[in-house]
């Protein structure tokens, strides 16, 4: 059984190890974690019953890394790891921005080294991940670490020039649903409601449409339209929408969100 490390015990991290290991099939015995911060590490060893180490304990024992930093602190932790990686172990990054190429040069030449673009909803295992490879690596070990995501959500294999683009549709898209579910809930509101049944409506609507869309495998157009009669009370709320311009504006912000994706790429 290959042995996993986690470098990285934040939101993101954690969820990727809970997700693994209470899903994945992976044996806490197998699966070691570090943190700069002692009580995130000490958090997921006492939640998940894995074993803890420093860098070099998890460079020596593991097959597969996974790097769940901040992108400003990943040329500082390959650093420390350079006198113990090794090139046929395998390096997951969930570092937003950073390429796997930039990656490979700190590592030694011929390394493996995979990309993800996981998004918060992976947290409660309903995310969405993006994943790339590097250069050096094998179609199964690509399809190892997929099947390791897959308890997380919904796992989707792009093209890393599209990283951007998954970062300003997914990765912030969260943020995205939660700003126009609060709006559904202060129509609601406004509408007389109180605001916890609006909140309970609201997010329910957006969870079934969601579903519905996915497991029926129609366009949404499609769908939107088979709920819109002539002069009705639907009709009257799309057309408010258009006229404030909310498809154009949600379309900017997923196009902005992966521009910023890029200028952090760069800088």
């Amino acid at each position: 059984m290959p042995k996993l490390g986690l470098i990285g015990c934040g939101a993101m991290g954690s969820a990727l190890a809970k997700g693994i290991v209470k899903h994945g099939g992976v044996s806490p015995d197998n699966f070691y974690v570090y943190d700069i911060v002692p009580e995130r590490m000490e958090d997921l060893v006492l939640s998940l019953g894995c074993r803890s180490g420093n860098l070099e304990e998890l460079c020596r024992e593991c097959d597969l890394l996974i790097l769940a930093v901040k992108p400003q602190d990943v040329e500082n932790v390959l650093a420390s790891m350079a006198g113990f990686f090794r090139k046929e172990q395998l390096l997951v990054s969930v570092a937003a921005g950073i390429s796997t190429r930039s990656i490979e040069k700190l590592l030694p030449a011929g390394s493996k080294v995979i990309r993800l673009m996981p998004n918060t909803p992976c947290l409660i295992g309903a995310g969405a991940v993006a994943v790339s490879s590097g250069k050096e690596v094998t179609l199964e070990e690509l399809e190892y670490v997929e099947s390791l995501l897959t308890p997380l959500g919904m796992v989707k294999r792009v093209p890393e020039k599209l990283m951007e683009a998954v970062t300003g549709l997914s990765g912030s898209g969260p943020a995205f649903a939660f700003y126009f579910i609060e709006a559904l809930i202060d129509g609601g509101v406004e509408a007389g409601l109180s605001r916890d049944l609006a909140t309970d409506l609201a997010a329910q609507t957006v969870l079934g449409a969601a579903r519905m869309l996915l497991e029926s495998g129609r366009h949404p157009a499609e769908l939107k339209n088979a709920v819109t009669s002539p002069g009705g009370t639907t009709s009257a709320g799309l057309l408010a929408l258009e006229e404030g311009a909310a498809r154009a504006a949600i379309i900017k912000a997923v196009t902005q969100a992966a521009r910023r994706a890029g200028e952090l790429k760069r800088e």
